[in-house]
Order: structure tokens, then C-alpha cells, then sequence
């Protein structure tokens, strides 16, 4: 987890922030970036890659992972959402997309977070 000097997280990016946000207004218990897990290693058992989830949620026994990449630049996180499925079947992870994210942004209200993530404001109004 990354902390700073006041002990709460530093977060990568303001969607992560505002996530956090709305899991504290409806008291759900969060921690962010609490483990990585191996998901390549050489022949010597150096790691080559690895997966750190952007929130556990321990009540849900949950993490969540928020993508806003645009779905041509998701196969990325898709393909490391497939290898965590594959070597931790027992760990349960649910992957937030960028449309998913904005359309809960703007049913809680934030339409200026719920912006950078889709466009402009007239295409937030669109179905």
C-alpha cells in the first residue's frame, strides 16, 4: 500500500480518489493496494510480472481493479484479469470499465469526475 506521511493513501490517479470517496459515504471498509500478486516468474523464481488489484474490500471479501482505458487499451488489464482468474481461482476480483465507472459517477452526482472519463459534458448526457 502506498501511504503517505499522514497514512492515507496516495492514490494513482483522481477516479481511484473518488471511488474511495463513495465506499466511505456508504461505510464500506476499503484498503487500497494491499497486495501483489505473482503472475509470471523466470526459471530462477524472479518475478517477471505481477498484479496489484486497486481496492480490497474486506467485509466483501472483494477486490476491485478500475480501468479507465478506452476498450481498444483494455486488453491489457483484461488479459491480467484472465492470468489472476487462472492462478488464484479462489480469489475473488471484479473489474470496473471505463463506461462503468462514468455511469456510476454520474448516478452519485459527480458529473464533473465522470467527465475526463468519457468526454465532454455533451456526451455524458447521451444514453
Amino acid at each position: 500500500m502506498s501511504n503517505s506521511e499522514n497514512g492515507k493513501p496516495h492514490f494513482a490517479g483522481p477516479v481511484e480518489e473518488t471511488f474511495a470517496k463513495i465506499l466511505d459515504y456508504y461505510g464500506i471498509d476499503w484498503v487500497y493496494e494491499p497486495r501483489t500478486f505473482p503472475l509470471e516468474v523466470d526459471a530462477n523464481g524472479n518475478l517477471i510480472e505481477a498484479f496489484t488489484p486497486d481496492f480490497y474490500l474486506p467485509q466483501q471479501d472483494l477486490y476491485i481493479e478500475l480501468t479507465t482505458l478506452r476498450p481498444h487499451l483494455a486488453r491489457y488489464k483484461n488479459r491480467r484479469m484472465r492470468l489472476m482468474q487462472q492462478l488464484y481461482p479462489d480469489v475473488k476480483i471484479k473489474l470496473l470499465k471505463r463506461r462503468e465507472l462514468r455511469d456510476m459517477l454520474i448516478k452519485y452526482g459527480l458529473m464533473q469526475e465522470a467527465e475526463p472519463i468519457q468526454g465532454t459534458q455533451a456526451q455524458l448526457r447521451e444514453p
